[in-house]
Formats: C-alpha cells, structure tokens, sequence
C-alpha cells in the first residue's frame, strides 16, 4: 500500500486522482488551500465523496508553509507524492503573475525540498500543454525547444517547476516525473474551463463567448483516460522523465460548438469576441513516449466525454 501526498486534491484532477488511488487500497493524504480562484462549494463537495473512504486524511494549507509539509510527511510517512496543486489559467496569469510564481514555483520548491529530505520514493509533478507555446512542430513532442518560450506567465511558472524537478533529480538521484495535460474535462471538471461554461450556456439558453474565427485547435482530454496515466506514473518510479498525456488528437472551437448542440440538444446563442492574449493556436500531443513508458492508452473522443460530462452536470449543476 502507497502512502501518497497529493496536492490539490480538492480540485479537478486531484480529486479524480485520489479517488482512483483509494479505490484500489492506497492511503491519500490531501492538500489543498480551498482557495476562491472557482467556487469553493465545488472543492468542498469534492473532498466529502473522498471523505467517505477511511484511508483518506484532508489537510488544508499552503505549500508555501513549508512547516505545514514537514509536519505532513513526518505524521503520515509520505511514500509518494502527486503533485496537483497550482494557480491554474493563462489569462488571470497575464492580470496577476506574481500569485503564480508564489504558488506554482515557489510552493513546488517548497514541496521538492521536503521530499527530498523524507526520501519519497517517487513524486509526479503536473505541469502544463501550456508550456508548449505557438509551437510549429506538431504534434507536441516532450523534447521540443518550444517550452524554452513560454508565452504566458502561467507557462512559464509551469516550465519553472519541471526545471527545478529536473535539478532536484540530478543533485539529489530522486525519481521525478512531469506530466504536461492536454485541456483535461469532464464530470467535476473546472468551472472556468470551456467545456463546463459552454455546457452551462447551452444548458441555461445564455450567451458563450467566441473568442476568434473558431479555427482554434484543442487536443481535449477525458478525465477518466487521465487519471489512467497519471497513476501510472506514481506506479513507475523512472529518474526524471516528462510525459505529454493528451488525447492526440484536436478539435475546432467550431466543431466543440457543434458537439455542444448535440449532446445538449440545446441551439448555441454565440457572441463573437477578438482573440484573446497569450491563448495558443492549437495542441496536439504526440502520446507515444507514454504509450511506452507508462502504457497510456487514452480512448474516449470528445464526443463521448462531453456525453458523459453533460450527464453528470444534468445531475449535479
């Protein structure tokens, strides 16, 4: 049995995450801040389904008190660590980087630092598709000099992370890996992502903003294919390595609208907008590295996730 740390399990992903670890008898302990970036009443109802598993301990904190993690991984003998916890968004990054660098770059260090000392056996840590820009070599491959540019300042925070995990893995021998989602949704996905607010449009008969012509291309991933590779990387203890998990393959912002209006039944009402600051043109994941390493095998179109998303949000929102 694991004795896992991951940050951010209130949220989205760390949620899914650690649902998945108890589920087959690990023992998760949970950090999160609970912070307003999205309606706290979401994470809160996330941490009640995990509380209702005996092997699941809630911690709220800051990774930036780094008294507060040594604490954590002294009572509860951290094993391995799933690294979830971040300032999400490009464009609130643009408005106010400097609450980014303090908890994606900052907190990350002070989580490196404390396992290091604890001798964790593995940690992943999450970074971004985002680090990969207006990259021109498509798909995204994990070696690709593109993420040396990031173009927003969540990216670059991002890219500070799997830099630091990369020195942290030279100096001190430790297994960490980086894992770069691709636009990851579906049931208790984030409220300020495109598939929860155009569902909530097409759903409520209220207005989606359009942002650009719609040729915009988005490599979405399920939440459900996801968590399938991200435990497989707290599984596979690997030196340093940096996995793409994605769908590897796009979709339009037009053809997402399209999907919308079938799977909701519901007719579009669409407000045209410029394009927006810092937003990517497209990514694409080139998955076969963690085909390899950690035998991912993502399988669920956009249409079948977002099938699944609206059933869950009919029943839940």
């Amino acid at each position: 049995m694991k004795k896992v740390l991951i940050t951010g399990a209130a949220g989205f992903i760390g949620s899914h995450v650690a649902e998945a670890l108890l589920a087959r008898g690990d023992s998760v302990v949970g950090l999160d801040n609970l912070n307003d970036y999205y309606p706290v009443a979401y994470k809160n109802r996330n941490v009640e389904v995990l509380k209702k598993n005996l092997n699941f301990t809630f911690v709220q904190g800051e990774l930036e008190d780094a008294k507060l993690l040594e604490e954590l991984f002294k009572k509860h003998e951290v094993s391995h660590v799933a690294h979830l916890a971040a300032r999400a968004g490009v464009r609130p990054s643009i408005e106010d980087p400097f609450i980014y660098a303090s908890a994606n770059v900052a907190g990350t260090l002070n989580l490196l630092e404390v396992a290091r000392r604890y001798n964790v056996e593995n940690t992943v840590i999450t970074s971004s598709s985002s680090v990969y820009g207006n990259s021109k070599n498509i798909p995204f491959r994990e070696d690709d000099s593109a993420t040396d540019r990031p173009i927003s300042p969540y990216a670059a925070t991002k890219k500070a992370t799997e830099v630091m995990a990369y020195t942290y893995q030279h100096l001190y021998g430790m297994n960490l890996s980086v894992v770069r989602p691709f636009t990851v949704y579906g049931p208790r996905g984030r409220p300020d992502m495109a598939p929860w607010l155009f569902l909530a449009a097409a759903r409520n008969g209220t207005p989606i903003k359009k942002f650009g012509k719609g040729e915009t291309r988005r490599d979405y991933t399920f939440i459900r294919d996801f968590t399938q590779g991200f435990v497989s990387a707290i599984d596979r203890p690997l030196g340093y390595e940096i996995f793409n998990l994605g769908n590897s393959s796009t979709v339009s912002l037009n053809e997402v609208l399209d999907i919308i209006e079938r799977v909701t039944g519901k007719k579009l009402i669409i407000e045209q907008y410029p394009p927006q600051p810092g937003d990517v043109d497209l990514t694409n994941a080139d998955v076969s590295k963690a085909r390899t390493l950690l035998g991912y095998s993502p399988s669920t179109s956009f249409e079948q996730g977002m099938r699944e998303f609206n059933d869950w949000f009919a029943a839940n929102v």
